[in-house]
């Protein structure tokens, strides 16, 4: 498996979910190498290239010794390496919640459907900088079909709504949160997204790690 290279080491780190609809859980993370889309306002552009190489059975050992029942599994792309997932999910106990977050554009095969309990897909809008084939309809669709898969978008103003309505996906599986890596930009835009929360109906979701942490990484 290709790793995201942090301070030289493979990115792994217990903190708390940040965001979502379990936002504040305790968790267990592993950022993977590698993404099939490249948004200006990344804030996990480390995780593009330089990877750190390790087999399934290596990182399944690695994320059992740490502590915790919940393992977020991020990137970059993780469906990039849907192979080795594969081989990976398995060497994890059942009891472990394991959540794959996900840019949308790719679908997972029907062994990890059975096994993620929790899909985080945030669909990249006009603003990312990538081209319209970021968004897959039919992918969102099948996605927008599971009753475990959640929708984040990372918006900046009223006018990325109408984006967000063209797909026609479940205003319950909606979540909205401000475009922001650092904490006075957080701060600046939470109300702003507020409020369009309030004109759509859909839900906010916070950026806790921005907010206590500011912009620091593996956290």
């Amino acid at each position: 498996m290709l790793i995201a290279r942090l301070n030289n080491a493979p990115e792994f780190f217990s903190s708390l979910q940040g965001e979502g609809t379990s936002a504040g859980s305790p968790a267990t993370f592993l950022r993977l190498s590698g993404c099939n889309l490249h948004c200006s306002w990344c804030d996990s552009k480390h995780a593009w290239g330089n990877p750190l190489e390790m087999s399934p059975a290596s990182v399944a050992e690695r994320l059992l010794s740490m502590p915790g029942e919940r393992i977020i599994i991020t990137g970059g792309e993780p469906l990039l390496q849907a192979d080795d997932l594969e081989e990976l999910l398995p060497l994890l106990p059942q009891n472990l919640t394991i959540e794959v977050e996900t840019n949308g554009t790719l679908l997972p095969s029907p062994r990890l459907v059975q096994r993620v309990n929790q899909w985080n897909v945030s669909p990249k809008l006009p603003h990312s900088g990538n081209a319209t084939a970021c968004i897959q309809p039919s992918v969102l669709a099948a996605f927008a079909d599971m009753p475990n898969a959640w929708f984040k978008f990372v918006i900046t103003r009223e006018q990325d709504w109408p984006f967000i309505a063209d797909l026609n996906l479940p205003h319950e599986k909606i979540l909205l949160m401000p475009c922001a890596s650092d904490r006075q930009t957080y701060r600046r835009l939470l109300p702003l997204v507020a409020e369009i929360c309030l004109n759509h109906h859909v839900r906010l979701s916070p950026r806790l790690h921005i907010e206590l942490w500011d912009n620091r990484q593996g956290v």
